[in-house]
């Protein structure tokens, strides 16, 4: 087998064919094959377009060395025939054909040139990885095509098997290389880990395990690991435990170029151990590596809500990145490759890694979209951005001004998206201009201190001197993210503006996080509102506990109240001078179920946080009662006496098919607006609703045609012969009174009340119940007779008829001598 031929050399006639006839296709190479640095070259050698061919790579190191990788080939220093430009560094000149980019830049080109002059191909390198930066650079590079440059070749690289999604999106045919692998084994845990143990030192364990094992071996041992807190842990605890000819080379994007290098080159003597993150999965070549060690692990770009933009979570390889990774011990010679996980845990993982634009931030993507002028669904994106995202990311932009009332990008919007940070931190660096720069750096950092209290100013003054800071504060330091950091602040110093006067870091942050504005809470406890609704606490002891206004910078997340991790004490003179035109006086008038009244009070508010609060007592009476309302529906409705009589005609004549308002508990309450609100003038607490009186409220719901037809078919009263009015109880199923029997003499048919006979107790002269009927006609022909001789018998002096239909009604006693 030719050792030297790369496997990608016998896909590239297809390629080069497949580019001339149609100017796309999608090219299917596994790891090593050599397509990031051998097809570029073979595009400039066949002449397939006079512009300049631009690649594009996920990260900057990828770039780099894929740059310096050309030029060597060539035999050219960096900057003539091949060239890069990464963040803040670019080696290009006049005569560079191939220039080696990372994705932002290329959004950059397109958004200020979308015919993108002088560039005749665009080659995808990494598609697989799915960036948010990679989709939307296709999907813009794909209507470019269609509309403005037919000519313009693209290419998507692909080093995973589902590459047919890309090439139907393209409509671009689809080339695959086989690639050249030895044979790799693979070796598992015989039981999961211990949770109580560390992966960290788990790994370290292996590690160990895996040198001894492989030690005839001289090739180099390649560790996979999440990220540089986890690479510098595993180095520590390796340093003194790995043989010492082993040579321990971190790898991880944001470490020096210098550093970068030393964990590519091969090691003059002894055995190579790099440490190093997904980096090494695709994008990189490092010679000589048989042991690949991986922890399981990578670090993905989500959505935190805890810092309001993106950042690296740590999560679960994927079953498509564990084969990457373990592939990387067959590149020259048969190899093995250890993992930290069971054989039966692999089952459990996802096949292939998410989409960024599935789970990231959309802020940079919803700017970058009203900057191009177009909705989302008029370009091809592979993956459409999620509505709810999207939704959110735009209500964000708005929020800070890049985003007009009609969703369309500001001039303030258009400053944002040249900027290279998050937009709340562009907004920041754009208005407050260079004094922000640190702070900016710092903010798009993780945090650069261990076990130190929120307060943000601590992270300032480590920036300053951290010499001093590590003599005179007892915390952990970070040093390489503290250069990190400080690097980037002069590089933002040179983008931004003059300062226009000076602010403090809270005024700053408050201009990134208009929503993170807290005010605190009542209670001992340091519990904070925030501008934009959410709850957040800090951890009690913190420094800035008592503080009456913050800035929330980081916090954990947690949707119901947030834990804050950074953060800024900010006065409250400075909340009215930043945000002076965003505080609005509002009146309120609510009930308070608590005090159970209304209370209504004048307030400044900046979102949902109150400025200031004093009483309104010129408060309308009708925006009393309407507050009042709430009350009523909070201790409830429940007519009493006249009030409940009223009702429960209304319903009994209802049930019985008349047109009238719903009385019942519930349609009361539904329409309180109508027929209650009128009424309340002057009730405003509990006190005052237990007094008031609902009849004359529930009476002013019926209009006269409508109280004349419940009056004739269900009458508040029964009148009896003697023309005494008796009030009909409509409490039970049966509307019922009680009358004495000798006011019904000479009543012969029985009384009716929405057509159903009304249930009669009849008393005696004292009165007590003597009998109860619904049928009185058939009471006269029966029991009366009975009943006559028991009366007679206890009230001899009252007449008792033996005809009672004939009888004159009476509530009085015979007349001496008269008859019985």
């Amino acid at each position: 087998m030719d050792m030297t031929r790369l496997p990608i050399e016998d896909a590239l006639p297809d390629l080069l064919s497949a580019l001339r006839l149609r100017g796309r296709a999608v090219l299917q190479a596994p790891p090593g094959a050599g397509k990031t640095t051998r097809v570029p070259l073979a595009i400039l050698e066949a002449g397939l377009t006079p512009g300049r061919i631009v690649m594009l790579e996920p990260r900057r190191l990828a770039a780099r060395a894929a740059a310096e990788r050309m030029a060597e080939t060539l035999g050219e220093p960096l900057g003539q025939t091949v060239g890069y430009r990464i963040r803040g560094e670019a080696r290009i000149s006049k005569s560079t054909r191939i220039e080696v980019v990372t994705e932002g830049i290329l959004t950059r080109m397109l958004q200020s040139d979308p015919d993108l002059p002088g560039v005749g191909a665009v080659i995808f390198d990494e598609f697989h990885e799915r960036s948010l930066n990679a989709d939307l650079g296709l999907a813009l590079c794909l209507e470019v095509a269609g509309a403005l440059r037919e000519e313009l070749i693209l290419l998507a690289m692909s080093a995973t098997l589902d590459a047919a999604p890309v090439a139907e999106l393209m409509e671009a045919p689809l080339v695959t290389s086989e690639g050249r692998a030895f044979p790799v084994e693979t070796r598992w845990l015989d039981r999961p880990l211990d949770p109580r143990v560390r992966r960290v030192e788990a790994l370290a364990d292996l590690v160990v395990q895996a040198e001894a094992d492989t030690r005839g071996s001289h090739g180099g041992l390649l560790v996979f690991l999440p990220g540089e807190g986890e690479i510098r842990r595993a180095e520590a605890l390796l340093s003194a435990r790995l043989p010492k000819d082993c040579a321990i080379r971190p790898l991880f994007g944001a470490m020096p170029f210098g550093a970068q290098g030393a964990a590519l080159a091969p090691v003059a003597k002894g055995r190579k151990v790099v440490l190093a993150t997904s980096i090494a999965e695709t994008s990189l070549t490092i010679p000589d590596v048989r042991v690949v060690v991986d922890m399981g692990q990578a670090r993905r770009a989500r959505f935190d809500p805890g810092s309001g933009m993106s950042r690296l979570v740590t999560e679960r390889v994927t079953r498509a990145e564990a084969t990457q990774r373990a592939g990387r011990a067959g590149r020259v010679t048969e190899g093995v490759c250890y993992r930290l996980w069971t054989r039966g845990e692999e089952g459990a993982l996802a096949g292939f890694p998410p989409a960024e634009i599935e789970a990231a931030d959309l802020a940079g993507l919803a700017l970058e979209l009203a900057l191009w002028g177009a909705e989302p669904e008029d370009l091809p994106f592979l993956t459409q951005p999620p509505e709810g995202a999207l939704a959110e990311a735009r209500a964000l932009l708005a929020m800070l001004g890049a985003l007009d009332g009609r969703g369309r990008i500001t001039e303030h919007g258009r400053v944002l998206a040249s900027l290279p940070l998050h937009p709340r931190l562009g907004h920041m660096l754009a208005m407050a201009g260079r004094q922000a720069a640190p702070l900016a750096a710092l903010m798009a950092e993780r945090d650069p201190l261990r076990g130190a209290p929120a307060d943000l100013e601590l992270r300032l003054d480590a920036l300053r001197d951290p010499a001093r800071f590590r003599r005179e504060r007892p915390y952990e330091m970070n040093m390489a993210v503290i250069d990190r950091i400080r690097g980037e602040a002069k590089r933002l110093e040179r983008q931004a503006e003059t300062s226009p006067e000076a602010m403090s870091p809270a005024a700053m942050a408050a201009l990134a996080y208009p929503d993170r504005i807290g005010q605190r809470r009542k209670g001992e406890a340091p519990r904070f509102v925030l501008s934009g609704g959410k709850g957040a606490a800090l951890d009690l002891g913190e420094t800035l506990a008592g503080a009456p206004y913050l800035v929330a910078i980081d916090t954990d997340g947690d949707p119901r109240e947030a834990r804050i991790r950074m953060a800024a004490r900010i006065g409250e003179a400075e909340l009215r001078t930043l945000f002076g035109d965003q505080i609005t006086l509002v009146d309120t008038c609510e009930w308070s179920r608590r005090e159970r009244r209304v209370i209504a009070r004048q307030q400044e508010r900046l979102g949902a946080i109150t400025l200031s609060d004093r009483l309104w007592k010129d408060v309308p009476s009708e925006a009393v009662a309407r507050a009042m309302l709430d009350g009523v529906r909070d201790l409830g409705l429940r007519p009493e006496g006249a009030a409940a009589r009223l009702a429960r005609r209304v319903e009994l004549v209802r049930a019985g098919g008349a047109d009238l308002p719903d009385f019942s508990q519930a349609g009361l309450m539904a329409s309180l607006e109508d027929w209650l609100l009128p009424m309340l003038t002057g009730v405003r607490s509990a006190e005052d609703w237990k007094r008031f009186d609902l009849l004359p409220a529930l009476k002013a719901r019926l209009d006269w045609g409508q109280s004349q037809e419940l009056e004739a078919r269900a009458p508040g009263a029964f009148v009896t012969p003697l023309g005494r009015k008796v009030p009909i109880d409509y409490e039970h199923e049966v509307p019922e009174i009680s009358v004495r029997l000798q006011e019904m003499f000479g009543v012969t048919q029985h009384p009716m009340v929405a057509g159903v006979p009304l249930k009669i107790t009849l008393l005696s002269p004292a009165q007590r119940p003597i009998q109860i009927t619904r049928d009185l006609p058939g009471f006269w022909d029966g029991s009366y007779a009975d009943v006559r001789k028991d009366m007679r018998a206890q009230y001899p002096k009252h007449p008792w008829p033996e005809d009672p239909r004939a009888a004159d009604p009476t509530l009085r006693a015979k007349p001496r001598g008269g008859a019985s």
